[in-house]
């Protein structure tokens, strides 16, 4: 017989202290039957955290695990190079080390791409081994659903929660830019990076983004947003037709169960939105990465050299134009989506692609990350080749509160 799931994040608070050690048994049971397959983790050691003793708090003996482009002092933090093999931070990450405070433990490290950017690690998409996880937090995604933690953590620079969290079929929740403290978490570009939570359920990420955001609230009420509006995006026609059905189909089931829907129009200003957001996270990288390629090209993937030296010729012109576009995007985003409305589009072009070779496009991903809103991956059914399809739920700035309540909604409406 299989090894169960874990519990989920609201299941095993519900546990308590004292059922704590049920809990770990189940996540190393799950992990002993299941990471051979799956390549989730880069380490783990259940047996440390049931030798723990928990801090009493919100999060008392909560399971999770940590994206390897976060710093942990208990663990070895590779961020996904060659380079850094067998380093050990000094210090926890604020996030990790808030987590701890309220009770949680870490059991270990989950399998980031190369600093977070393209080039992937040994995971393997829980549902058919034969297709990516996506990236870069695949190994965060991938432990999630197949039920290894209660949840995990992620980082986002262009599509690194939402997109796995689509491939995976499991909750992807990326919050508002700046939501929390990203200290200890190792930049790619930072004018960008955030950070994610991955679960099973809409209400299981409530719980943890109250302990790492000030004023958050701890539970998810489910609530029908004022109104849901379809938004195909400049690139919707580059999406396969069953992703673009899935989406449309989303809208009219929750069209039917009450709720207010229309489709928003796509503005002209968002014409060259993702062209934008590239040319700021590259010439990000290009400063970030300057002296590991000066100093260890060779132990630097092709992929991401190109995108350093990429990023290093682009010029201070080109990248403070694009940086005055994205401000006038957001600014523009904030009178085209008003508080209380939920934007529904894309998550990925379609289904976790077949290969291991490369992590899947980050296109329906890389505007909202430059615009800085709160995000929630939705897993909503099964595509042709039997890997999930989700839909994407986008709301306005600094709403991350409204926009779980209105995904927890929406959750149970699409079942």
């Amino acid at each position: 017989m299989a090894a169960p799931l874990c519990p989920t994040v609201t299941g095993a608070l519900q546990m308590g202290g004292t059922g704590t050690a049920m809990v770990l048994n189940a996540c190393r049971a799950r992990i002993t039957e299941r990471e051979g397959a799956v390549g989730a983790w880069e380490v783990v050691d259940v047996r440390a955290a049931m030798d723990s003793t928990p801090v009493a708090g919100p999060l008392t003996g909560l399971p999770v695990g940590v994206k390897d482009i976060i710093d942990t002092a208990a663990f070895a933090t590779g961020y996904g190079s060659p380079i850094f093999a067998g380093h050990r931070p000094t210090a926890d990450a604020a996030c990790v080390a808030t987590l701890k405070q309220a009770g949680a433990l870490v059991l270990g490290k989950t399998v980031t791409t190369e600093f977070a950017s393209a080039f992937p690690g040994k995971t393997r998409n829980p549902h058919n081994p034969a297709h990516t996880p996506g990236g870069s937090s695949s190994g965060s995604a991938a432990a999630v659903a197949d039920g290894m933690v209660p949840v995990a953590l992620g980082t986002q620079t262009a599509g690194s929660v939402i997109r796995p969290a689509a491939y995976c079929g499991v909750v992807g929740y990326k919050g508002s830019y700046g939501w929390t403290d990203m200290a200890g978490v190792r930049p790619l570009a930072p004018s960008l990076d955030t950070l994610g939570l991955f679960t099973r359920r809409v209400a299981d990420i409530a719980p943890v983004r109250a302990v790492l955001a000030k004023g958050a609230r701890a539970a998810t009420a489910a609530r029908m947003p004022a109104r849901i509006r379809l938004f195909r995006t400049p690139m919707w026609d580059q999406a396969t037709p069953e992703a673009r059905r899935a989406v449309e189909r989303a809208l009219r089931m929750l069209g039917d169960a009450g709720a207010s829907t229309d489709e928003a129009p796509v503005p002209a200003s968002w014409t060259d939105i993702v062209a934008t957001q590239l040319t700021i996270m590259l010439s990000d990288m290009g400063r970030q990465f300057a002296p590991l390629l000066a100093e260890h090209a060779d132990k630097l993937s092709a992929s991401i050299r190109e995108q350093i030296e990429h990023g290093q010729k682009i010029t201070p012109e080109a990248e403070q134009a694009a940086r005055a576009n994205a401000d006038a995007l957001r600014a523009e985003m904030a009178t085209l989506l008003p508080a209380g409305e939920v934007w529904l589009t894309l998550a990925a072009p379609g289904e976790a692609p077949e290969g291991l070779a490369a992590t899947g496009d980050p296109l329906f991903n890389r505007p909202w990350t430059l615009l800085g809103v709160p995000c929630v991956a939705l897993p909503y059914r099964q595509g042709p080749k039997d890997l999930p399809l989700s839909v994407q739920l986008v709301a306005a700035r600094d709403t991350d509160d409204d926009l779980l309540d209105a995904a927890a909604w929406i959750e149970d409406v699409l079942g």
